[in-house]
C-alpha cells in the first residue's frame, strides 16, 4: 500500500509539473508584452528557459539534497530524452528543415556543452573549470538569441496596452504555476527516491528514466504542437535551446548548490554521457550539414535510446 501511495505522488508530481509549466510559461509570456518587453526577448530567454524549470528546479532540489547521482541524472537524462526520444518523434511526423544561418551557432553551443561535460566529469566530478565554460556557454547562447533575434526583428514595434486586472492575474498565475513546479518537483525526486529503493535499483537510473523524461514534458507539449500544426522549426529550436540550458546552467547550478566540485558516478561518465554526446551528434550534425532533417535519423535515435534503456535498465 505504501508503494501504491509513493507511486501516486509521484505521478501527482508530474501533474504538478506539467500544468505548473504550462501556466508559468502562458503567464510569463503574457506579462513580458503587457510591460512592452519586446516579443523576440520573450522568445530568446523566457520560454527556453520556462520549458526547462522542471529540470532545473528537480535537479537542483536534488543537489541541495545530496541526491547527485538524480541531479545529474536529471538533467543528462532530459538531453537525451529530448533528443533520441523527443526531437526524434518530431523527425519521424514531419519534415524538419532548419536554416544553417538561423541555428548553426546554436547547434555548435549544443555540441560543445556536450563535449565539455562529458570531458570536465572524466576525474570523477565535474570540474570547477568545467563549470566555468559550461557557464560561459550559456551566456553566450543567451546572448546570442538576443542579437539575432533583435536583428531579425528590427523595426517591429508591437505594444499592448496593459489591463491592471489582467496583469494581477496573471501575476497569480505565474507565482502559481511557479510554486506547483517546485511542489510537483520535491514530489518527484522524494518519491523517486522511495521508488528507487523499493526497487532496488540505484537512484541514478530512477533520474536517467523516469525522472528525466517527466520533466521534459514540457518540450513534448511543445513538440506535439508543433506537429499538428507543421511547425518544425518551432520544435527543434526549442529542443535546442533546452538541451543547451540543460548542460550549461543547470548542472553548474548544481554544483553551486551542493557547495562543491558536483560528484559523478563512474556509470554516468561511462554510458550517460557519451551516450548524451552521441545522441546530440547523430542529431544536430546533418542539420547543420544538409539543413534538414530525416526520418532515418529519427529511427536511429529512437534505436539509440531503445538501447541505451535496456542497457541502463
Amino acid at each position: 500500500m505504501d508503494i501504491l501511495i509513493t507511486c501516486l505522488l509521484f505521478a501527482l508530481g508530474i501533474a504538478f509539473i506539467v500544468k505548473g509549466g504550462d501556466t508559468f510559461v502562458d503567464a510569463a509570456s503574457w506579462i513580458a508584452k503587457a510591460l512592452h518587453i519586446p516579443t523576440f526577448i520573450i522568445g530568446a530567454t523566457i520560454v527556453s528557459l520556462a520549458t526547462t524549470l522542471p529540470e532545473m528546479i528537480v535537479s537542483l532540489i536534488a543537489a541541495m539534497e545530496g541526491k547527485t547521482d538524480m541531479a545529474v541524472g536529471n538533467a543528462v537524462g532530459s538531453v537525451t530524452a529530448n533528443t533520441a526520444l523527443i526531437m526524434a518523434t518530431a523527425m519521424l511526423a514531419m519534415s524538419v528543415a532548419c536554416s544553417r544561418k538561423q541555428y548553426w551557432k546554436q547547434i555548435l553551443l549544443l555540441i560543445a556543452a556536450a563535449t565539455v561535460l562529458l570531458l570536465s566529469c572524466r576525474s570523477g566530478e565535474l570540474s570547477n573549470l568545467g563549470s566555468m565554460i559550461l557557464a560561459a556557454i550559456f551566456v553566450l547562447f543567451m546572448v546570442q538569441n538576443v542579437v539575432s533575434a533583435k536583428m531579425s526583428s528590427k523595426g517591429s514595434h508591437d505594444r499592448e496596452t496593459v489591463d491592471r486586472s489582467q496583469l494581477s492575474k496573471n501575476v497569480i498565475l505565474f507565482l502559481l504555476g511557479a510554486a506547483a513546479i517546485v511542489v510537483g518537483s520535491r514530489l518527484m525526486v522524494n518519491n523517486g527516491s522511495a521508488i528507487a529503493a523499493w526497487l532496488g535499483v540505484p537512484e541514478r537510473i530512477i533520474a536517467v528514466t523516469l525522472i528525466a523524461v517527466g520533466t521534459s514534458l514540457p518540450e513534448l507539449v511543445t513538440t506535439i504542437t508543433a506537429i499538428i500544426k507543421k511547425e518544425s522549426a518551432l520544435s527543434i529550436g526549442n529542443i535546442i535551446g533546452a538541451n543547451i540550458i540543460d548542460l550549461s546552467l543547470i548542472l553548474p547550478l548544481c554544483s553551486l548548490a551542493s557547495g562543491e566540485a558536483l560528484p559523478v558516478s563512474a556509470q554516468s561518465i561511462a554510458v550517460d554521457l557519451p551516450v548524451c554526446l552521441l545522441v546530440t551528434l547523430v542529431a544536430a550534425l546533418p542539420l547543420l550539414i544538409f539543413q534538414k532533417a530525416n526520418k532515418w535519423q529519427g529511427i536511429i535515435l529512437l534505436g539509440l535510446y531503445a538501447g541505451y534503456l535496456a542497457l541502463v535498465i
